[in-house]
């Protein structure tokens, strides 16, 4: 007997609120097959995507030059130099990590470890070579940190029109 009233309560539909369930009417847009609501979102995402890829990518190269004539005007010519290596670092490893999020669902079912080896790659030269400094180096590839802050107080503070 209490499997009997436990199939009827999960064969019909919960309301958490007072009011009756109601079949609602199905529309057009309800009528499209799953494959069709699928593309439509799928193009509406990686459109989105592609958005804030190119911000991203617009914000990284504005802090970048306003930070390398800073660098250059405070310090010297190779310290800034030095900061746009690794601003161009950064650069290509964002680059690399859009292309991996891009495959990531269709193709792939996880992100690749290969562009740590571009970061990996431009610090072992600048421990060897000796006119490198790492720190700024460093501090040139985490720019496109900083633009992941801009981004975000941007978004925080100033709605989209």
């Amino acid at each position: 007997m209490q499997s009997f009233y436990l199939a009827v309560l999960l064969s019909s539909p919960v309301s958490l609120s007072e009011e009756p369930i109601a079949p609602t009417p199905m529309t057009r847009q309800d009528a499209k097959t799953d494959s069709e609501n699928t593309e439509t979102e799928s193009d509406n995402s990686m459109g989105e995507f592609y958005q804030l890829y190119q911000k991203l990518l617009v914000i990284t190269l504005v802090l970048t030059g306003i930070i390398f004539i800073s660098v250059w005007i405070f310090y010297s010519l190779n310290i800034a130099l030095n900061y746009l290596i690794g601003a161009c670092t950064g650069v290509v490893y964002l680059k690399m990590l859009a292309k991996d999020v891009e495959r990531l669902g269709g193709e792939k079912k996880r992100l690749s470890k290969t562009r740590f080896a571009v970061f990996i790659g431009v610090f072992v030269l600048a421990t060897q070579w000796h006119e490198l400094k790492i720190l700024p180096i460093f501090l040139g590839f985490l720019t496109y940190k900083a633009t992941l802050f801009v981004y975000t107080v941007q978004t925080a503070f100033i709605p989209d029109s």
